[in-house]
């Protein structure tokens, strides 16, 4: 459920939502093995949660989906260098955005659905605050691409978003201010407790500097799994320098079948002159601002901040 400090907080898989939680340290035989929040893993040792209790995780099971961020996109660099396991196993990402205060940024977006599709994870957008805005102008970037989406305002009802959380691990990813925190709380209203329950193991502070797990209450006469949502701190950036230059294009399925008409390699760069994309978008098959989008990720991996030959659209991308 979470990591702070070599102190490992887990749940039993077979335990209820009301019984205490395992501290379990991580056995020396491991080695250099990391363990995230959501791994799977094999306890022994004290696992009855009594206080004082410490277990040992002495076997970490094969992960099904791995999302990874970076700090930067240029892999040549330190920071890009530094991967960072964001949570396994997961089912599912939900990019948190606000329709305004702040606005929308379909850059940081399409960032996430690249890591997305990247880990073989599905993506949900979810838009709050929307009784300030419409989404008509964030749907219509996104139309070709058929993305599941949720509208968040302070009064509505959640059922829409508790029906594609249920049983499912679902990642909760979003710039500061955007309202994760307070969507958090609604899904969860023990949050605060469950969440200081983990931070008082290793007095730590989890909201702010890594991710927590956090049952979804079960709904009334409902006995099916209700899901698993895991909170992270709201992030500035998702680099991508762990994904590949090809691998990228899988965040932008609309521009994905331009691209049998290319040559061989194409690096799909604006001043690559045979590249099928720019004509793709020409004739109308797909919105320029993707187009845009994808080779400012493309020039970002390379180290350049512009791509050449192009120019940003208005607005606020990232």
């Amino acid at each position: 459920m979470a990591v702070d400090r070599g102190r490992y907080t887990c749940v039993l898989a077979d335990a209820e939502a009301d019984e205490p939680i395992v501290t379990a340290m991580r056995a020396r035989e491991l080695g250099r093995k990391s363990v995230v929040v959501g791994d799977r893993v094999g306890l022994v040792g004290d696992t009855s949660g009594a206080p004082g209790a410490l277990a040992r995780i002495v076997r970490i099971a094969p992960r099904r989906s791995v999302l990874r961020r970076t700090a930067e996109d240029d892999a040549s660099t330190a920071e890009g260098r530094l991967e960072r396991v964001v949570v396994a196993n997961a089912d599912q990402l939900v990019i948190v955005s606000a329709l305004a205060d702040p606005p929308p940024r379909t850059g940081f977006i399409d960032r996430c659905l690249v890591a997305a599709y990247d880990a073989d994870i599905e993506p949900l957008l979810c838009l709050t605050k929307a009784d300030l805005a419409g989404p008509e102008a964030v749907l219509d970037y996104y139309t070709e691409l058929a993305l599941p989406y949720v509208l968040i305002r302070p009064d509505s009802a959640l059922d829409a978003l508790r029906a594609l959380l249920a049983g499912r691990v679902s990642v909760l990813v979003g710039h500061s201010g955007v309202g994760k925190s307070t969507l958090v709380n609604r899904l969860v209203p023990e949050a605060d407790r469950a969440v200081g329950a983990v931070s008082a193991i290793g007095r730590g502070r989890h909201t702010s500097t890594s991710a927590v797990a956090l049952r979804l209450p079960t709904l009334p006469g409902a006995d099916d799994d209700p899901g698993w949502i895991v909170d992270t701190p709201g992030v500035r950036s998702f680099g991508l320098a762990h994904v590949s230059a090809e691998s990228l294009l899988h965040g932008f399925p609309d521009l994905v079948e331009a691209t049998v008409d290319c040559p061989v390699n194409c690096p799909h760069t604006a001043d690559e002159t045979d590249c099928a994309l720019a004509a793709w978008v020409a004739d109308g098959r797909a919105d320029p601002r993707r187009l845009a989008s994808y080779r400012r990720l493309l020039a970002s991996r390379a180290g350049d901040t512009e791509p050449r030959g192009e120019t940003e659209p208005r607005g606020r991308p990232e």
